[in-house]
């Protein structure tokens, strides 16, 4: 029974700390694609045409990133 216990509570606390590893890389994700979006909005575009290369190099460094992750 106790080691039933033990082996819970090590459980536990192993997903824990799991569930905090993932809401700390999911924040550091999103902070890093919010500067890129900010990068963005800051901009002066001459004309829609920068301002939509803009956006789409920024699609095409998520599609990218997608695409690394998915074959780890």
């Amino acid at each position: 029974m106790a080691e039933n216990d033990h082996q819970a509570a090590l459980l536990k606390e192993i997903q824990t700390r799991l569930d905090r590893k993932l809401k700390e890389s999911e924040i550091d994700i999103l902070e890093y694609w919010k500067e890129q979006m900010d990068r963005v909005a800051a901009m002066k575009p001459e004309g829609i045409a920068a301002l939509q290369m803009q956006v789409k190099k920024i699609s095409e460094m998520m599609a990218n990133r997608i695409r690394i992750l998915k074959r780890g």
